[in-house]
């Protein structure tokens, strides 16, 4: 048993610490560079690029323009050659209109080359340059990435090759013993270091300062720490207990209650303490079953698949189908069962075995047979559990949910007279169904919202979705309060046995209607862009609202990073680093539905100094940096936008954007960083974490 409780342990510890590694590093494009000759022409040549783009992601084309990051190529030199035509990409990019860029963008997923022709000269010839790519899903930004190129050859030669291959290695996670020190970095002219030009502060030497010493350990140690991410699993945990609790209370499994406890304490009527055992031995298969479940699913759709398929749109209109069957399961259209030659199978299985077998076969039994009721409810929650980004997240929230649901069969057992005073099956079982369906139905409208946002339809605006759920939640209220009615409620009757029109409703029901439809005209005044932050994680961010009142803004003052932390020391504040990007989209979301709130822009402005660094920013470095990756890759870096993309991936080990975290005067992590997810409160959770230990120091 303790080696089974350390196995265990071992396997939930892998699973927490692939997760964080796994949101701090993202490999999504693996890119290489070759040149290839035409067959049939000697004058010509080609180089092309290949791109291998994980599930998800998707790469721009080179005609975008005042959007996202395009496909560009340049030549740093060019001998005995000359470029012939523009960049070709092979499949035909994808065009859309995207809604945040408000233009047309083009892109390639999956797999895809981009070919530059070089017409030649008689001679030897020689090209060196680089090619510029920028990659985004629907969650992350990668900063714009070069792949260097070298090659040379001979017209005559009608094979020329490379003189050495080329060919782009992503970025391993950096190491603070083994990465190159800063104060090496050497620019394309030894005989001259880079002098600072815009908006790089007042370092003579790029990097040589403390505020580049690396703090990855440090930080995912943080990661690891977090109190935002315990606080999420223990919601997971709770809400697994309220849907378990929650499915005691539908009518294929209360009424079954007395009747299984009853035949365990018959069975044993000799012995009362061996019926107690075998009710806690049910309860516990009930528990297995259910966590069984929960790892079946994080081993299905693997760790890191779990993240990604919280932000895939195909996988989101899934989801979207699925509750909408739910729902209308609960509401009454049709019962979702599972075959009967199932449950007939497993309760010949525990009438012809004996011992904790026989008990696991009859808790194997109940679990068929309530599927009707419990199915649903568990869809619900695992879904909203896949879709945290948590891998273990399915098996925490499965273990609450078999906890509250196995409990009861114990406790009566443990003390039958409980039973007496149980609530006895009624319609107050069928109006919980009812409720279940409107809740499932509200939950259904927020995975067609990502789909939506994906795709850029623009069907399911801010104040579209606001609108159903105000409606949604109304009926509710309705519902409760007996004014509307469904075909399978049970009918009351009067004395003279006449059907009540409008029957009595009791002091818990009518106080259920009177907060669900306070909730329904809480979010009222969303239609005209108020923040509503009671359902900002479930709603589309506020720039799909056409009609916005709410001007409230945060802006950031700096977008240096030794100018932001020196007007922070001076200032006596601690610091937000927002690595961001002009074509980030989720950057942009977070800054209109999660920023503008009153208690988030509070800490922001008073308690914070902003630093945002663009990691697509195009304004050219005064000389160019060669600087040297872990593996060993060389790379240059050009741009503004390099120098900040490679401050986050060398010092914090990430590279997506946006990517938020908040260090101290000397550089040093306050708190676990945080990413892209619309939840105010989770948001203002990390930001006081972050000033609480600031003020400790």
């Amino acid at each position: 048993m303790k080696r089974l409780l350390k196995s265990i342990l071992l396997f939930f510890t892998y699973l927490i610490a692939s997760q964080t590694l796994y949101a701090q590093i993202i490999d999504p494009v693996k890119a290489s560079v070759e040149q290839k000759a035409v067959s049939g022409k000697d004058d010509v040549v080609d180089i092309v690029f290949t791109f291998v783009i994980d599930e998800g992601w998707h790469v721009y084309g080179p005609d975008n323009s005042g959007g996202p990051t395009p496909m560009t190529i340049k030549f740093e030199s060019v001998e005995g050659a000359q470029p012939e035509g523009s960049l070709r990409l092979s499949p035909a990019p994808q065009r859309i209109m995207d809604p945040i860029f408000e233009c047309e963008v083009t892109f390639v997923e999956k797999r895809a080359t981009a070919t530059q022709r070089l017409k030649l000269k008689d001679g030897d010839w020689k090209a060196d340059g680089y090619i510029t790519y920028g990659a985004c899903n629907d969650e992350n930004c990668m900063p714009p990435t070069n792949v260097e190129f070298s090659f040379k050859g001979t017209k005559a030669t009608p094979t020329p090759k490379a003189e050495k291959p080329s060919e782009y290695k992503t970025v391993a996670v950096p190491n603070e013993n083994t990465i190159e020190p800063y104060d090496t970095l050497q620019p394309d002219s030894a005989a001259q270091a880079p002098t600072p030009g815009p908006d790089l502060g007042d370092n003579p030497q790029l990097g040589a300062t403390d505020l580049w010493t690396p703090v990855i350990d440090e930080l995912h140690a943080l990661d690891a720490q977090s109190d935002t991410s315990s606080r999420s699993l223990w919601g997971i945990f709770l809400l697994g207990v309220l849907g378990g609790l929650i499915a005691l209370l539908t009518p294929c499994v209360w009424p079954i209650i007395p009747m299984t406890v009853s035949f365990f304490l018959k069975r044993s009527k000799d012995d009362k303490q061996q019926g107690i055992i075998d009710a806690i031995l049910y309860g516990l298969s009930i528990v297995v079953i259910y966590v069984g479940l929960g790892l079946l699913v994080t081993l299905i759709w693997g760790p890191s698949s779990l993240n990604a398929l919280s932000t895939n749109a195909i996988f989101n209109l899934f989801l979207f189908a699925l509750l909408l069957i739910f729902a209308a399961s609960f509401l009454g259209g049709f019962e979702l069962t599972l075959p009967s030659s199932w449950s007939t199978k497993m309760d010949e299985k525990a009438s012809s075995t004996t011992g904790v077998i026989s008990i696991f076969f009859m808790a194997l039994t109940l679990v068929l047979v309530s599927f009707s009721c419990t199915g649903p409810i568990i869809g619900l929650l695992l879904v909203d559990m896949v879709t945290s980004g948590s891998v273990v997240a399915p098996t925490v929230g499965m273990l609450g949910f078999a906890l509250a649901l196995a409990a009861p069969f114990t406790l009566f057992a443990m003390f039958p007279t409980w039973l007496k005073s149980a609530p006895k099956s009624g319609n107050w079982m069928n109006v919980i169904k009812v409720v279940l369906g409107l809740v499932e139905l509200a939950f259904a409208l927020k995975f067609l919202s990502v789909a939506d946002l994906a795709y850029g339809w623009r069907l399911l605006d801010r104040e579209t979705f606001l609108c159903l759920w105000i409606l949604i939640f109304a009926l509710m209220g309705f519902y409760l309060l007996g004014w509307i009615r469904l075909p399978h409620d049970e009918d009351e009757y009067d004395d003279e046995g006449n059907v009540v029109a409008h029957p009595k409703i009791g002091v818990t029901r009518f106080l259920a209607a009177l907060c669900v439809l306070a909730f329904a005209l809480y979010m009222v005044p969303g239609l005209w862009g108020a923040p509503c932050k009671a359902v900002s994680a479930f709603a589309p961010p506020m720039w799909t609202q056409d009609f916005n009142l709410n001007t409230n803004t945060v802006e950031a003052v700096y977008t240096d990073y030794e100018q932001g932390v020196e007007a922070a020391r001076r200032a006596g504040k601690p610091v937000m680093l927002d690595f961001t990007g002009f074509g980030c989209v989720n950057c942009r979301k977070m800054e209109a539905a999660v920023w503008p709130d009153p208690r988030v822009r509070q800490l922001m402005t008073e308690n914070y100094v902003l630093v945002s660094l663009y990691v697509d920013d195009k304004t050219p470095l005064p000389t160019t940096v060669q600087v040297t990756e872990t593996d060993g890759t060389v790379r240059k870096l050009r741009t503004v936008g390099d120098h900040w993309s490679y401050l986050q991936r060398t010092k914090f080990g990430a590279q997506t954007q946006p990517f938020y975290v908040l260090i101290d005067h000397q550089g040093r992590p306050l708190a676990g960083s945080y990413s892209y997810k619309e939840d105010v409160p989770a948001f203002v959770c990390w930001l006081e974490s972050g000033l609480k230990r600031f003020k400790a120091k």
